[in-house]
């Protein structure tokens, strides 16, 4: 059982910068692609980014190109989202996710959550 946790969030202007964290513990970390996704309220959770299990590989989502990088530490089990420029419609719970061996961009395809963490952009 894998478990995921973030931080890292909190308020901030627009325009300003955030780094985002998800520890994992209780797996093989290098065996999982690990991912960020997010969710207003009263919306779907959306697909933010996603790394390969070993880091060569990224991609993101059509909002977030450009603005946000994912990255990830295997000697710390830790995923970072570096979030640059941010937008009040960037305001959002961004949760921390995991799979096993295969890629994700949607939910139904994610095995492991983390509990979120709220970032909310002013304007």
């Amino acid at each position: 059982q894998v478990q995921l946790v973030e931080s890292g969030g909190g308020l901030v202007q627009a325009g300003g910068s955030l780094r985002l964290s998800c520890a994992a513990s209780g797996g093989t970390f290098s065996t999982y692609y690990m991912g960020w996704f997010r969710q207003a309220p009263g919306k779907e959770r959306d697909f933010v980014a996603r790394i390969s299990m070993s880091g060569g590989t990224t991609k993101y989502g059509d909002s977030v190109k450009g603005r946000f990088t994912i990255s990830r530490d295997s000697t710390k089990n830790t995923v970072y989202l570096q979030i640059t420029s941010l937008k009040p419609e960037d305001t959002a719970v961004y949760y921390c996710a995991a799979r096993r061996f295969y890629a994700f961009t949607r939910t139904e395809d994610v095995t492991y959550w983390g509990q979120g963490t709220q970032v909310t952009v002013s304007s």
